[in-house]
């Protein structure tokens, strides 16, 4: 039995409210379960000095965690004067993800950055934000449409992320922080919404575990992003 009374197939519930910052070209607030964030995407009519000239955009991410967001205060990076490796190397997860779906010639010689800020942490925030921050960014890129800027659509697929782990020596979908923190083994997988993987992180804890279970994880995961993506559809065509 799972901690949340789950079954091992099932997600936590998932709530995305678009439009909720007023002057972010897409924003939105993803919830999945006690796990919110912030998301927002910001249109900047530049790219990075590499991609001069070069006729191809760029989306790149930054992430946080506010300092209640989990159960005790944590200390602002910016008071310790340096980002944290953890929090380095998500935000450069979330933005190889969400370019992963971007044709950057369409999207043409500009910059969207996009911005998730947790609220609240209880296991998968860097999924639920690779999740929601697609939505930001759909949300901007329909802007670019919307006044000509961009003539054909730059998003190729939807992108979404979801965590599956083996807690008590079950395959399970979704993982909330209890389990998380118990699991033998833990994983993150972003995927498009037509079912290509962009990137897989496992790995066990104090066990090994087998291609069967792999597999296993793997299934769970098609079917949370396959979820995922539908709530992505239904609240940028709300």
């Amino acid at each position: 039995m799972r901690p949340s009374g789950r079954d091992v197939s099932e997600m936590r519930p998932v709530s995305i409210e678009t439009g909720v910052t007023k002057h972010a070209e897409g924003s939105c607030l993803i919830r999945i379960g006690d796990t919110h964030v912030l998301c927002t995407a910001s249109l900047e009519p530049r790219v990075p000095p590499f991609l001069k000239n070069s006729g191809l955009g760029w989306v790149t991410a930054e992430y946080g965690m506010l300092p209640r967001a989990t159960t005790t205060r944590m200390r602002r990076e910016a008071t310790a004067g340096k980002q944290g490796g953890r929090t380095v190397e998500i935000q450069r997860l979330i933005g190889r993800s969400l370019r992963a779906g971007v044709d950057r010639v369409a999207l043409g010689e500009r910059q969207i950055t996009v911005d998730c800020d947790v609220i609240q942490a209880d296991g998968g925030t860097r999924c639920a934000a690779i999740t929601g921050g697609w939505v930001a960014l759909r949300l901007a890129v329909n802007k670019l449409l919307k006044t000509g800027e961009v003539l054909s659509d730059p998003l190729i697929d939807p992108v979404a992320a979801v965590s599956c782990g083996i807690y008590a020596g079950q395959p399970v979908l979704d993982l909330d922080y209890p389990e998380d923190s118990e699991a033998g083994v833990d994983g993150n997988f972003v995927m498009t919404g037509s079912g290509r993987l962009i990137e897989v992180q496992m790995s066990a804890e104090g066990g090994t575990f087998t291609r069967v279970q792999m597999d296993k994880l793997m299934e769970l995961a098609e079917k949370g992003v396959t979820d995922l993506v539908a709530a992505q559809k239904a609240a940028v065509e709300a």
